[in-house]
């Protein structure tokens, strides 16, 4: 078999992996870059693939970063999910060494994920805000039926603000984290924890 053809087939990638390689490629280039910044040609050249074979999978660009945030979101999501009937405090420590897991293997992914908010298609923005509502009702329901904390919630509005601030926290905690590596996991998940159980003590 002539070299080339070799070549081709060694990158023959069924439908699946290859939409997965390409979300791959987009997320890094969105997590080092702006929106704006990152090409589709930049896109499709690093994968290997012609412009128009990715916009088979993604007709536009929107749809192209919509889907490396969805990506994103839907592998948060899985991990950050209540365990039911499981107290808070013994959850926490498990989540969130699981999440900063996450945060270390998808490091790009992380990134990008948290670039849409900035991005100024309002339809990307939506998908990862829906993203963080659903992350906040789990902890919320989580609370609501735990032993210890539930009663916090009679007469208590500031909890659902807490968890948005307690969200926000924890993002910036991660991004910086991944920027200079200088705690370590278990330093970042106990910082983390303290300041949860902080403001909803």
């Amino acid at each position: 078999m002539p070299a080339n053809q070799g070549e081709r087939a060694r990158r023959r990638l069924s439908t699946e992996e290859r939409r997965e390689q390409l979300l791959s490629v987009g997320a890094r280039l969105f997590s080092e870059s702006p929106y704006d910044d990152v090409w589709i040609e930049q896109v499709a050249e690093i994968a290997g693939v012609s412009r128009g074979l990715l916009y088979h999978y993604f007709p536009t660009k929107r749809d192209f970063f919509a889907a490396v945030v969805e990506r994103e979101s839907e592998r948060m999501l899985r991990m950050t999910a209540a365990v039911p009937g499981v107290p808070v405090r013994e959850q926490l420590t498990a989540g969130l060494d699981t999440y900063l897991a996450y945060v270390q293997a998808h490091a790009h992914g992380f990134r990008a994920f948290h670039r849409a908010d900035a991005a100024g298609d309002q339809a990307v923005r939506r998908v990862y805000r829906r993203a963080l509502a659903v992350q906040e009702q789990q902890i919320l329901a989580a609370l609501a039926a735990d032993p210890e904390f539930g009663p916090v919630f009679e007469g208590a509005p500031h909890v659902r603000l807490a968890v948005l601030g307690w969200l926000a926290f924890t993002t910036a905690v991660c991004l910086e984290w991944l920027r200079d590596g200088e705690l370590t996991r278990e330093q970042v998940r106990d910082l983390c924890a303290r300041a949860l159980l902080g403001v909803i003590a």
